[in-house]
C-alpha cells in the first residue's frame, strides 16, 4: 500500500518536483488516489481532462488560472480544479492529498477562464451547515437523525459539500455515486 513513484516532474520551472501515486479505486468514469509531489512550480498549459476534487492531508500550494489568479491551499482544505481548467502548479512545502476523479464528457464550466474553488476547512465549521434532517441532499429524510450539510460546488455530474450527522441509521434513497474522506468519526454502510 505504497505510492508508486513517477519521479521528476518534466516541466518544471523552479525547484525540483518529483511525484508519486497511487490509485485506489477506477471504474472507468469514477477514479480515487493519493498523491505526494516535493516542492516545485509548473506550467498546466492542456485542459484537464476532467473535473479533480481532492483534500490537503499535509503541505502548502497554490493553483493558478490561466490569467494569474491564485488560489493557495493547504492541511483540511478542499480544492476542485474543473475540467478544462489550464495554468500552474506551484508546491511550497511537500503535499499529499486524497483526489477523486469524475471523467465526464462535457466542460460543464462557462466563461473563458476556468476557475479552481479552494473551500478552506474552517468553512467546515457547524455554524457555516445548515441542517438538512428533513431533506438531506445527499440521503433524502434521515429520519430521526439529525444531520446538517452545506455544498460549495454544484457543476454540471459534480457536487461537492461537506456532511455531518449524529449518531444513528438511516435508510438511504439515493442512489448517486459519491466519494467520502471521513474526517471524524465512523461510516459504515451496508448494501
Amino acid at each position: 500500500p505504497h505510492l508508486t513513484s513517477k519521479g521528476p516532474r518534466a516541466t518544471f520551472d523552479w525547484g525540483a518536483p518529483q511525484d508519486a501515486s497511487r490509485k485506489l479505486c477506477d471504474d472507468g468514469v469514477f477514479r480515487a488516489g493519493a498523491w505526494y509531489c516535493s516542492e516545485g512550480g509548473w506550467e498546466s498549459p492542456n485542459g484537464k481532462g476532467a473535473t479533480e476534487v481532492f483534500y490537503v492531508l499535509e503541505g502548502h500550494g497554490m493553483l493558478g488560472d490561466a490569467d494569474g489568479a491564485q488560489h493557495w491551499f493547504g492541511p483540511g482544505d478542499v480544492v476542485i480544479i474543473p475540467k478544462g481548467h489550464t495554468g500552474r502548479w506551484d508546491v511550497h512545502s511537500p503535499i499529499h492529498k486524497v483526489w477523486a476523479v469524475n471523467a465526464h464528457p462535457n466542460t460543464e464550466e462557462s466563461g473563458p477562464i476556468i476557475r479552481v474553488q479552494v473551500d478552506h476547512y474552517n468553512s467546515f465549521a457547524p455554524h457555516c451547515l445548515f441542517d438538512t434532517s428533513s431533506n438531506d441532499p445527499l440521503y433524502g429524510n434521515t429520519e430521526s437523525v439529525q444531520s446538517a450539510s452545506n455544498t460549495f460546488y454544484d457543476v454540471g455530474p459534480t457536487k461537492v459539500g461537506v456532511w455531518t450527522c449524529e449518531p444513528g441509521s438511516f435508510e438511504v434513497s439515493y442512489a448517486n455515486r459519491q466519494w467520502f474522506h471521513v474526517l471524524e468519526g465512523t461510516m459504515f454502510i451496508s448494501g
